[in-house]
């Protein structure tokens, strides 16, 4: 048996779940997403990632079809009707069918959907043995263009830097900004531990104020590490003690290696491993309930 999709208002099988070829979310990549993850009968973070999914649709001028405790209840509702435990859910609001031209104001209706099923982007292996990866040569989109606090279906600039980092067979890719700044990963933030502390490029480099992120930087700080947001470059993840990447689908992945060049002792640090230790009792502990 199939998932179920929520689809404008209802819950339908996933073989049923369709939305017109000339929707501008398909046509132009016109429309916002959240990825958000369900842990152990709970989901995680939802208030927090609604709140990014409200502000990047008000960034672009689209109204989501339905209030936030509507929204709320939809997602609950979904992935209830599903049956899951554990969850990653995808909301996402296309500005909806409208014609082939640019134009959103021919798009009256914008389109909704929710699925909600599970993801796995490393093997588990990678979370004990840790990642390598390489920088790339595509640059963050500008803030002044494509603004990455804004978490667009438009992810083509991420996905050419997936394809660039897949040619050189690394798993991952760490993109620099205009300034030669490092930003993120494709799909991920980025941290390094130096010392006693814990670094992350500011919102300003071209990053998605990721939901991970901010816990773990409160996680960091619960842990005594000095937390800081500081713009970095290559030289600084050569030599910085740990590094690892972060976001609601990968989680908290160890990076080991970059561009051929070994992070610490080459192997997930203890800092790392601390964090993500204590980011698994958080998420088994916290969320919305979905089965009360």
């Amino acid at each position: 048996m199939g998932l179920l999709i929520y689809l404008n208002g209802r819950l339908i099988p996933e073989d049923e779940a369709k939305v017109s070829v000339f929707d501008h979310g398909l046509l132009y990549g016109d429309g916002v997403f959240e990825g958000i993850r369900g842990y152990n009968g709970r989901i995680f973070k939802l208030d927090e990632h609604l709140r990014r999914l409200y502000a990047s649709a008000k960034a672009i001028m689209l109204d989501v079809p339905l209030e936030f405790s509507e929204l709320k209840d939809a997602i609950v509702q979904t992935v209830r009707a599903n049956k899951l435990k554990d969850s990653y859910i995808r909301v996402v609001v296309t500005r909806g069918e409208g014609d082939l031209g640019l134009d959103p104001k021919k798009c009256r209706v914008p389109t909704l959907f929710i699925i909600a099923s599970s993801i796995q982007l490393y093997p588990a292996e990678i979370y004990e043995r840790g990642l390598n990866v390489v920088t790339v040569a595509v640059r963050r989109n500008l803030t002044e263009a494509v603004n990455p606090a804004i978490k667009s279906l438009n992810y083509l600039n991420n996905i050419m830097a997936k394809i660039e980092a897949n040619s050189t067979g690394a798993s991952e890719g760490i993109m620099l900004n205009n300034a030669g700044y490092v930003s993120e990963g494709t799909g991920e933030n980025i941290f390094i531990v130096s010392k006693n502390s814990l670094f992350t490029p500011p919102v300003t480099a071209g990053v998605l104020d990721g939901i991970t992120r901010d816990t773990v930087m409160d996680l960091g700080r619960g842990l005594g590490l000095e937390v800081e947001e500081k713009e970095m470059t290559r030289y600084d993840i050569f030599t910085a003690d740990e590094c690892f990447l972060t976001g609601t689908a990968a989680e908290i992945v160890p990076v080991v290696c970059l561009d051929g060049r070994p992070i610490g002792t080459g192997k997930p640090g203890e800092v790392t491993n601390r964090i993500r230790k204590e980011y698994t009792v958080l998420t088994m502990s916290e969320g919305v309930p979905i089965y009360e």
